[in-house]
C-alpha cells in the first residue's frame, strides 16, 4: 500500500498492533455506525476509513480508547481526493461554497477521528509518502501513550488504510 514501508523497529518502541485494510471488508461502513451508534454525517468516505481504521488498529492492540497523552499522526499521498474533485466540479459549476468543500479539509478528518475515539490530544496530518520518517519524528519526545499512526488513501482503486500501534517498550533489568 505505502510507497515506503513501515520501520520494522523503532528504539524505544514496541508495536503493539499493525491493521492493513485493503480494500475494506463488505459491510465496513455499517459495522462503523454500530460502533459509534449512528452513521458518520458531512465527513466523507476517506474520513471514514480512518476512522474505521483506527478503530480496528485499537481492536487489535487490546485498548479500548487512545490514551489522551497519545500521539496520533495520519500520513496521505493524496489526502480526499474524491471530495476535493467534486468540490472543483461545484465551484466551477457556479456553486459559491461547494458543499463538498469541507469533506475535502484533512482537519475534518482529524475532529472526525478525535470525537469517534472519544479522545483528545496531539494529532496531526501530512501530506507526504516518506512514512518512516513521519514515524521516527512522531516518536521523538512522544510519552508513555505512545503513537498511534494510519496511513489512508482514497484512490486510485479501491479505498484502504493502514494503522500502527507504537507503545514504550519495557525497560528490562
Amino acid at each position: 500500500m505505502s510507497t515506503s514501508a513501515m520501520p520494522a523497529r523503532l528504539p524505544g518502541w514496541r508495536l503493539a498492533a499493525q491493521v492493513t485494510i485493503d480494500p475494506p471488508p463488505v459491510g465496513w461502513r455499517d459495522a462503523l455506525a454500530i460502533r459509534l451508534g449512528a452513521r458518520p454525517r458531512r465527513i466523507g468516505l476517506w474520513a471514514e476509513l480512518a476512522l474505521h481504521g483506527a478503530w480496528q488498529c485499537l481492536d487489535a492492540a487490546g485498548e479500548t480508547a487512545l490514551p489522551g497523552d497519545a500521539r496520533l499522526r495520519v500520513i496521505s499521498l493524496g489526502g480526499p481526493r474524491d471530495a476535493t474533485r467534486a468540490c472543483l466540479a461545484q465551484l466551477r459549476g457556479g456553486m459559491p461554497l461547494p458543499f463538498d468543500f469541507m469533506q475535502s479539509q484533512p482537519a475534518l478528518m482529524l475532529a472526525a477521528l478525535a470525537e469517534g475515539l472519544g479522545w483528545q490530544g496531539d494529532a496531526s496530518y501530512l501530506a507526504g509518502r516518506d512514512l518512516p520518517r513521519v514515524v521516527d519524528l512522531a516518536s521523538r519526545g512522544a510519552g508513555p501513550g505512545g503513537l498511534l499512526i494510519g496511513q489512508v488513501e482514497e484512490g486510485p482503486g479501491s479505498p484502504r488504510c493502514a494503522w500502527w500501534r507504537w507503545v514504550p517498550a519495557l525497560a528490562t533489568s
